[in-house]
């Protein structure tokens, strides 16, 4: 550390005397470090390829959770018969023949707090059978509801399943154990707490259509066997029948992954476009193009990140790329601001002189912000799991690969720039006295 000659500033005022640190000693370090690092992220992506999601790929995403039948429901009576249920309630509906506006009949669990009271209560209505499978005294706020939304009651037993708080954890090894028969193409993720026996499964499409086994074969009984249904079926044989509640189910065909593959390097690139544009207007070619390689290093710093540790690379990634993209350009125009407003401060020192001030001043607003934002991000990463856990995870690698790209490589670029203008400048002012000397010679 170096202190500050004495100067005047815009006011007239005496400045005062302050220590600046000499960043400018590590640029060149900072540089070499970098084209390493960036050079291996790139080597290890073409070798290694992304770890990708299901949202870049065809396949099936498919929620489950663990959860036993509570009561069975079967409908014998005339019409259309359909069961609903959320947080509040349960729902019964007859859309008989010519109504126009069926009659509902609710089932509150405010007023029917018991599975057994709620049970008994749907067996007073004319038609609808129920056989309950749990105690009487299970509280009805444990019921879940599955993916299959209002379903039409018949004569095929309905499943309500419900959880108990104070369940056995299910851990996701032993889920993935239930799937290994499957083949290749699928992981498990936990969602949630491990008391909510939570899982999302993705499952990868090898050219396999939609309502076709991933095998081509069919299920028992000769009817073809979605990929969904093969999940479950897989999951019931392991923990037993009735035991699996499909949350979720949802499928991504390849044409909708290849169009997000392409709009996600078209909005990166526009991105890039107009920051380039903006810092250009606002500063000089050579900032902006300093914020831009800033940008592309941190961008390429994440990727290798994501490579390097396997994570898998969803919508979720993207998402923590342009965050920090988002957060690192923040903090390169601060620093750039400041370093405008010290050249008309300081109009005697040398840019690197101003430079160095610039980002010294600046270092504590850097610090902080940093720091700050890094605590909510670390409370992300620790309190929940699967894909937020990694978008944290990302963003932590992020905000700390954007402090080190606007100190180091955008203000390092800029840095490199003036001093090349500057020798560039002194040879063509020495060029003249050059020749003349040459001529008396």
């Amino acid at each position: 550390m170096v202190k500050a000659s004495g100067s005047r500033g815009s006011g007239g005022k005496e400045q005062i005397m302050k220590k600046i640190i000499r960043f400018s000693k590590l640029f060149l370090p900072a540089a070499i470090f970098s084209i390493v690092l960036t050079v291996s992220g790139v080597v290890s992506y073409f070798l290694m390829h992304f770890n990708l999601g299901v949202d870049f790929q065809a396949g099936l995403i498919q929620e489950v959770q663990f959860a036993p039948t509570a009561f069975s429901l079967t409908w014998s009576g005339t019409g259309n018969a359909t069961i609903s249920f959320d947080r509040s309630g349960m729902y019964f509906i007859n859309r008989g023949v010519g109504i126009e506006t069926p009659p509902k009949i609710d089932f509150p669990f405010n007023e029917y707090g018991t599975v057994g009271s709620l049970v008994q209560a749907l067996g007073t209505v004319e038609g609808l059978q129920v056989k309950n499978m749990i105690p009487e005294a299970s509280s009805s706020q444990w019921l879940v509801r599955s993916a299959q939304g209002n379903p039409q009651l018949g004569s095929v037993p309905y499943l309500v399943h419900y959880l108990d708080p104070q369940s056995e954890e299910i851990k996701i090894e032993t889920v993935r154990e239930a799937l290994t028969s499957m083949g290749q193409g699928i992981s498990v993720q936990n969602l949630g707490q491990p008391q909510d026996r939570h899982f999302m499964i993705r499952l990868q499409d090898k050219g396999m259509e939609k309502g076709t086994s991933a095998e081509g074969g069919t299920a028992a009984g000769g009817a073809s066997e979605a990929p969904g249904e093969k999940i479950t079926r897989f999951l019931e044989n392991y923990f037993g029948t009735g035991e699996v509640v499909v949350l979720r189910s949802d499928y991504v065909g390849s044409r909708f992954s290849k169009n997000l593959t392409d709009q996600v390097g078209i909005l990166i690139a526009f991105t890039l476009l107009l920051i380039l544009v903006y810092a250009s207007i606002r500063f000089k070619p050579q900032y902006a193009i300093g914020a831009v390689l800033g940008i592309i290093h941190d961008g390429l710093v994440i990727i290798s990140f994501i490579v390097w540790t396997r994570m898998e690379f969803n919508t979720s990634s993207i998402a923590a790329i342009l965050t920090i993209v988002g957060y690192s350009i923040n903090n390169t125009i601060v620093i750039f601001d400041r370093m405008r407003e010290n050249r008309r401060l300081y109009p005697d020192d040398v840019f690197v002189t101003v430079l160095n001030r610039s980002l010294t001043e600046t270092l504590s607003r850097t610090i902080i912000t940093t720091l700050t934002t890094m605590l909510a991000v670390l409370s992300l990463f620790i309190f929940t799991t699967g894909s937020m856990k990694d978008f944290a995870l990302a963003l932590l690698v992020g905000l700390v690969s954007g402090v080190y790209t606007t100190t180091f490589i955008a203000t390092g670029f800029v840095y490199f720039w003036d001093k090349e203008k500057t020798k560039r400048a002194k040879k063509k002012a020495l060029a003249p006295a050059a020749k003349a000397a040459l001529a008396k010679a």
